[in-house]
């Protein structure tokens, strides 16, 4: 993962993440399917494969730490180590995993 994309300009880098169900351990209330995903880029587009969908609840439980996961973090971090995060459905018990794709080189002055 050493390809920056982006802009040769940019004074910050963050990362491009992609974020799949890696498995359900109950029974999909929301129709969602292991290898489901979005991905995470330029900082904040959101985007879905034509035509699928993501649960709202399953996103609400990873979005919290997407901007970290963009982030080079100290070393020894747990959120560094750790990938995997899961939806609140106690009956579902679908689990995500948070992948890095391709470090993204920016401009901070064009982001808020």
């Amino acid at each position: 993962m050493d390809d920056i994309a982006g802009n040769d300009d940019g004074d910050m880098e963050l990362y491009d993440l992609r974020v799949v169900v890696d498995r359900i351990e109950g029974r999909s209330v929301c129709g969602m399917e292991v290898g489901d995903h979005f991905t995470l880029e330029n900082s904040a587009h959101l985007r879905l494969p034509d035509g699928e969908h993501f649960c709202v609840y399953a996103l609400a439980s990873v979005l919290p730490f997407l901007a970290a996961k963009q982030r080079d973090l100290a070393e020894g971090d747990w959120l560094a180590r750790d990938t995997l995060f899961a939806c609140p459905d106690p009956e579902e018990r679908l689990v995500m995993r948070v992948e890095r794709t391709c470090r993204r080189r920016m401009n901070s002055a064009d982001l808020t």
